[in-house]
């Protein structure tokens, strides 16, 4: 028993990455896959591809490779996740289990240790963005975030604001098109709001989760000078209202 209970520890503690890569994948339904893993599930590394899923040819490539480590809690998992192209400081995650349940919780860091992704990576998902083909920068910050699945339903508390910086779009030779500020708020119903910090493609919206469902609804216009420019990409965007796109997801 003694000699049975060491070999069971030990395969616990040295677990191979590529046991991680296959949960991940299986839970992301196929649309994040962790490639060429090294190291074990508890701290390894790997290449992080998102994809539009089972049958979709859509692939895009982190161009760093991520490195985590994984420590056990009383009460579930602490995750420390990292990449040396987009997060200048290790983010924190803790993830706690549950009947039916599962909640992720965002460890805060400073303002000026955002994490920032390439917008070129969100391709890989497949419609509408292996479509657009958008390039940019993509700054995330995180206020107490948590967001936790229950038997199907999604709740979310806390703040997180991506500021998308000079975006392009292959439908466009306007580059940039412009920057804007995307804010995810928590509470009994989470809400969406999109809103043009710059740029001459104006974009504004706001948006609700019901169950675990986005409702949103916005328009997109073009700076005068620039609506010739702009005129293919707001027919993608949504239904033409004369100079306006109307966006409706949901």
């Amino acid at each position: 028993m003694g000699a049975l209970s060491g070999l069971l520890l030990t395969v616990f503690l040295q677990a191979p990455a590529s046991w991680l890569a296959a949960v991940v994948s299986d839970a992301a339904s196929g649309k994040v896959s962790l490639l060429e893993p090294r190291g074990t599930v508890w701290s390894g590394s790997a290449r992080l591809q998102l994809s539009g899923g089972a049958g979709s040819n859509d692939r895009s490539l982190l161009p760093d490779r991520v490195n985590w480590s994984i420590r056990p809690t009383l009460d579930g998992l602490s995750i420390r996740f990292a990449a040396d192209c987009c997060t200048p400081k290790p983010l924190s995650l803790l993830v706690t289990p549950g009947w039916g349940r599962v909640r992720l919780a965002v460890q805060d860091g400073p303002p000026a240790e955002r994490s920032v992704w390439p917008a070129a990576l969100l391709t890989g998902l497949g419609t509408p963005w292996n479509t657009l083909q958008v390039e940019g920068q993509l700054s995330l910050l995180t206020q107490g975030l948590s967001v936790e699945w229950n038997q199907g339903r999604l709740s979310v508390a806390g703040r997180a604001e991506l500021l998308a910086i000079d975006l392009s779009s292959r439908l466009s030779t306007l580059k940039p098109m412009g920057s804007y500020r995307i804010i995810l708020a928590g509470g009994n119903t989470a809400t969406l709001d999109v809103t043009t910090i710059e740029g001459s493609l104006q974009l504004v919206g706001s948006g609700q989760w019901v169950g675990s469902r986005l409702h949103f609804e916005g328009t997109a216009s073009a700076t005068p000078e620039r609506e010739a420019a702009l005129s293919n990409l707001l027919n993608i965007l949504g239904r033409r209202n004369g100079p306006r796109s109307l966006i409706k997801v949901g």
